[in-house]
C-alpha cells in the first residue's frame, strides 16, 4: 500500500538556537504547533539522503537539502486571533484587501528574537515557502496554490532585513485564504476550518552574478511519465530542466524535458521546432536596484532576464547548445556563434558529473519507501574546477504521485464511434465520467494567443456561475492550461475552475506546445485524479466543434461559451494504454 509522508510535530523537530549557517540542525523550528506538509517532505527527503547517499556517492556531487527554519503552525493561530482577521480572511472580499488587512496586522512579539536572530546573521537571499497542513498530500497536494516570496536579504541595515521578512512571512499566511485557495478548498470538499498554515524560511540555491542571484539547473522529476515518446516507458519517469529559478518549471513554462533512462535522446522536434521551443527567459533574484513597495506581489523581488544575460554571466556552460544554421546542425556548446539552445546537452550527454544517475537514483529510492509515484524538486549550482565540475545539488521538495490501477478499457471501435465528441491517445487519468451535462469551451474561431488573458477571466465568469449551482463541467482550450506563459496557453487558476471535472487540450497550428508535466498545475490534476485529453490540430482523431456549436447556449462571452446538453455525456479514459474518449 502507499506510504504517505508523515506530517510531523513540532516536537519531532529540535528548536531553532539563533543560529543558521552555522547551526547544528539542518532543519529547525520557532513556535508550535505543526511543521505542515511541505516542510514534513523536506524532513523525509534529509531522510533518503542519509540512508541512501553516503557520502561521496556521486563524484563531484554535494546532495543535501537546503538549511531551512519551519514556523510552526501556533504561530498561524496567534496571528489570526490576535489581530481577529478570521472574518475578513473568511469573506468574499479580494485578494488584494486581505492582503493589506494582513500586513497592517501585529506580528506576535515573543517570535521576534528568533527572527531577529536569524535574520541578523544571515544576508543571502531566503525562500519563505508556504507548508500548510494539507500541502502536499497525496490526493489534495496544493502544489502551487499557496504562495512563495523570496527575498534578496541583502540590504546593509538589520532593521530592514527583519521588516521584509516579516512582510514575506505575513504575505504567505494571507494567501491562505486567497481567490485561488479558496476555490482549490472548494474543489477538495475541505474546509477552511481544517487548513492551517506552517512558513518555511529556506536558504536559496544558487550562485551571485552581478545584481542576480539564481541557480544553473532547476528541475522536476517525475518516477512516473504519463506522456512517453519513443522507446521511453510511463515506469522511466520523465525530468524537466530550466536555467535559473525553478519558477520558469512549476509555472508551465519554456523548458527542457527528458526521460532519465535516455538522458541523450531529444523530443521528436525539428531544428526549427527546438528554436522556437527553447527557453529564452530565466528567473532569478533580484540583488541589484530595490523594486517599488509590493507586498501583494509574489514576484516583487525577482526579475525576468534574458537568456542573453545568463551567457555574459558564464552560467549556461552546462545548459546550452548552438544552432549552426549554415549546415542546420546543433552542435554541444557554447564555442560557436549562433542561437542558443537549452537543451542541457553538456550537463546530460558529455556526463562531466553524474547528474542523470543521481536524479534517477533519488526519483527511485523515494518511490521505494513510499511505494508510490513521487515527484521532486530540486536546484542546482556548478562550479568548474582543475579536475573537471562541482556541483551542489539541493533538494526542494518530494510529494507523492496518483496512479490509477482501476481497470477501464476504451477498445478501437470506441474511438471510431458515430457519437464522439472527442478523442485522444494522450490522455491522464483512468476511470469513467458520466453525469455531465455543462461544457465550457473557447470558440476555435475567434481564439488567438494575444487573447489567453482575455479567456481566461471570461472563463473565470462562466465558470463562477456554474459552481454556484453545484454543477460540474467539461472545460475545452488550446494551449497549456494553467501556463503563467500566455503564449503558451490560458494562464487559469484553480479559482477559476473549480468546477471541472474533466479538462481538455487542443492545440492550434500557433499554439502547438508540448505538456508540462512538471507544473504544480499539472500535479494537481494528477492528484485529485481529473481526466485530461490532449487533442492535436493535425492529429488522428478531433473535435466537433460543429456539434458543441449547435447546442443549446446557457451564457456566452466573446471569446467563451457554455452550453447544456439534454442527456449527459460518457467519458472514458484507459490509464493503461492512455486512449480517451467522450462520447456524445
Amino acid at each position: 500500500m502507499p506510504q504517505k509522508i508523515p506530517v510531523l510535530s513540532v516536537g519531532d523537530i529540535p528548536r531553532f538556537d539563533r543560529h543558521f549557517f552555522d547551526g547544528e540542525h539542518v532543519i529547525s523550528r520557532i513556535g508550535g504547533g505543526a511543521i505542515g506538509g511541505k516542510a514534513s517532505g523536506l524532513a523525509f527527503a534529509d531522510t533518503v539522503i542519509k540512508e541512501k547517499l553516503p557520502e561521496g556517492s556521486y563524484r563531484g556531487i554535494t546532495v543535501s537539502i537546503p538549511r531551512f527554519v519551519v514556523i510552526g503552525t501556533d504561530v498561524f493561530d496567534a496571528f489570526l486571533e490576535r489581530n481577529d482577521l478570521r472574518k475578513i480572511a473568511q469573506s468574499d472580499t479580494s485578494d488584494s484587501r486581505i492582503g493589506m488587512a494582513f500586513q497592517r496586522a501585529e506580528f506576535p512579539a515573543e517570535f521576534s528574537g528568533d527572527l531577529r536572530g536569524l535574520i541578523s546573521a544571515v544576508h543571502a537571499p531566503l525562500a519563505v515557502r508556504s507548508s500548510s497542513m494539507l500541502e502536499d498530500t497525496m490526493y489534495e497536494p496544493f502544489a502551487g496554490v499557496y504562495d512563495t516570496k523570496m527575498i534578496p536579504n541583502n540590504q546593509p541595515d538589520t532593521d530592514t532585513r527583519y521588516r521584509k521578512l516579516i512582510d514575506a512571512i505575513k504575505f504567505v499566511y494571507a494567501s491562505t485564504f486567497f481567490h485561488e485557495a479558496k476555490g482549490y478548498l472548494a474543489m477538495t470538499k475541505k474546509g477552511a476550518a481544517q487548513e492551517k498554515m506552517a512558513v518555511i524560511i529556506q536558504e536559496v540555491v544558487g550562485l551571485s552574478y552581478k545584481d542576480r542571484f539564481y541557480p544553473n539547473v532547476s528541475g522536476v522529476g517525475r518516477s512516473y511519465n504519463f506522456y512517453p515518446v519513443g522507446h521511453a516507458q510511463p515506469e522511466e519517469g520523465v525530468v524537466d530542466l530550466a536555467l535559473g529559478l525553478g519558477k520558469m518549471i512549476v509555472d508551465g513554462g519554456r523548458v527542457w524535458t527528458y526521460s532519465p533512462a535516455y538522458p541523450q535522446v531529444s523530443p521528436p522536434f525539428t531544428t526549427r521546432e527546438m528554436l522556437s521551443n527553447t527557453q529564452t527567459d530565466f528567473w532569478a533574484v533580484n540583488m541589484g536596484k530595490p523594486p517599488a513597495f509590493d507586498p501583494m506581489r509574489e514576484t516583487e523581488y525577482l526579475i525576468e532576464v534574458n537568456i542573453k544575460d545568463a551567457e555574459s554571466d558564464d552560467s549556461i556552460r552546462l545548459a546550452a547548445s548552438t544552432y549552426q544554421p549554415q549546415n542546420d546542425r546543433i552542435v554541444i556548446g557554447t564555442g560557436a556563434d549562433g542561437p542558443r539552445i537549452l537543451n542541457f546537452a553538456p550537463l546530460l550527454r558529455l556526463s562531466e558529473v553524474p547528474f542523470n544517475d543521481l536524479v534517477s537514483m533519488l526519483l527511485k529510492s523515494c518511490q521505494q519507501v513510499l511505494d508510490t509515484p513521487v515527484e521532486i524538486e530540486f536546484a542546482v549550482t556548478t562550479d568548474r574546477t582543475s579536475e573537471g565540475y562541482s556541483m551542489r545539488f539541493g533538494f526542494l521538495q518530494v510529494r507523492p504521485m496518483v496512479v490509477s490501477s482501476a481497470t477501464v478499457e476504451v477498445t478501437d471501435d470506441e474511438l471510431e464511434a458515430d457519437r464522439i465528441l472527442l478523442a485522444s491517445e494522450r490522455t491522464l487519468g483512468n476511470g469513467i465520467v458520466d453525469d455531465l451535462t455543462d461544457i465550457i469551451y473557447v470558440k476555435p474561431d475567434l481564439f488567438g494567443k494575444e487573447h489567453t488573458r482575455t479567456v481566461a477571466a471570461e472563463i473565470d465568469e462562466l465558470s463562477k456561475r456554474i459552481s454556484d449551482d453545484s454543477r460540474g463541467y467539461v472545460l475545452i482550450g488550446f494551449g497549456r492550461w494553467g501556463s503563467s506563459d500566455p503564449w503558451l496557453g490560458i494562464p487559469v487558476n484553480w479559482g477559476s475552475i473549480g468546477g471541472a471535472r474533466v479538462i481538455v487540450e487542443a492545440t492550434l497550428p500557433d499554439m502547438d506546445v508540448e505538456l508540462s508535466q512538471g507544473s504544480h498545475f499539472f500535479h494537481n490534476i494528477t492528484s485529485l485524479q481529473i481526466p485530461y485529453l490532449c487533442v492535436h490540430h493535425s492529429g488522428r482523431f478531433q473535435i466537433d466543434w460543429s456539434w458543441l456549436e449547435s447546442q443549446p447556449i446557457v451564457a456566452e462571452t466573446k471569446f467563451v461559451r457554455h452550453v447544456r446538453l439534454a442527456a449527459p455525456l460518457t467519458v472514458k479514459i484507459d490509464g493503461r494504454n492512455r486512449k480517451g474518449v467522450i462520447l456524445r
